[in-house]
């Protein structure tokens, strides 16, 4: 179908604003600009609590719902190409997921690069994710009811600490992959059919790479690219979520097709004229609160 005119209206918007291609613009206005698009989900949903803590080393953001605990628990990454967002820019989203899931939503404000380049992403979701299932009850949490999701490279990071717990622990419940970038040597079709976006373009990826990247090997490595690991079985259950007009639509689509044929539960939701970033559009874009509350209520079954 042709882009949603919701979408359309919405980039004609951004348009009009002005700006750079991002592939040009400095890390420091990268980071300003995914910021800024923040106002793009809507205002800030009010949650029973709100909190800063620090898993270890690394920063989180605890939001708890309404209701009594002990809640489960969903370790979110957020997206922004390893190298951009932070815990403000995905703020409205991780409230959002908090009430419509019923589970302690834990974001998780891991290191970025280019100051700190792959894998140190990587061992920070891994650390987080530890320090949830140890201390989960600090927060009211419950350690045996534990998910993760994110968006973009945030899903990227929530499949590879999915691998990395099967293997390691803790059991984890479901994974919540929001176009998720899987495959950083991928080549299908998407990836020159979207080459030029909208929003995210093949230019702009190779920005964010050269960036997190240390050489050409690492994107071979399967904590870069999960979908190269070579047995997906004994997973946690997935929800896939595809975007019609993203260069990472097929790689998330194969990815989802590649856990099933594992014997992993794995939903794909396709989401025909959306763009790359739309779980951010609340406020613009209908498909975008769909999405919330679809991704919602699988996380609350999955925990249940």
């Amino acid at each position: 179908m042709p882009l949603h005119p919701q979408v359309e209206a919405l980039l004609n918007l951004m348009a009009e604003q002005g700006g750079a291609p991002p592939e040009t613009m400095t890390v420091a206005q990268n980071r300003a600009m995914i910021r800024e698009m923040a106002a793009v989900s809507g205002p800030p949903e009010p949650v029973a609590a709100v909190r800063d803590d620090r898993a270890g080393d690394v920063p989180v953001r605890i939001y708890t719902p309404e209701g009594t605990g002990p809640f489960p628990v969903l370790v979110f990454y957020h997206g922004g190409g390893w190298v951009i967002g932070d815990l403000d820019s995905h703020d409205p989203v991780c409230r959002s997921l908090a009430n419509r899931s019923g589970a302690v939503v834990v974001a998780v404000d891991y290191r970025l690069a280019p100051e700190h380049r792959f894998p140190a992403a990587v061992d920070d979701a891994v650390a987080a994710l530890e320090w949830v299932h140890a201390h989960a009850a600090e927060f009211d949490g419950d350690p045996s009811r534990i998910a993760v999701g994110g968006d973009s490279a945030g899903g990227n990071l929530s499949a590879v600490v999915a691998q990395h717990a099967r293997d390691h622990g803790p059991a984890l419940r479901f994974q919540l992959l929001v176009y998720p970038a899987v495959d950083a040597a991928d080549q299908s079709p998407s990836m020159t059919e979207n080459a030029q976006g909208p929003l995210l373009t093949v230019a702009w990826m190779e920005w964010f790479m050269g960036h997190y990247l240390t050489g050409e090997q690492d994107a071979l490595d399967p904590r870069m690219s999960p979908a190269r690991t070579t047995d997906l079985s004994g997973l946690p259950p997935a929800l896939v979520v595809t975007a019609e007009f993203d260069p990472l639509r097929d790689q998330g689509a194969a990815y989802a097709a590649a856990l099933n044929a594992a014997g992993v539960k794995t939903e794909l939701r396709e989401s025909p004229g959306m763009i790359h970033g739309f779980l951010q559009f609340g406020a613009a874009v209908d498909d975008s609160r769909a999405l919330l509350d679809e991704a919602g209520a699988a996380l609350r079954a999955a925990l249940a």
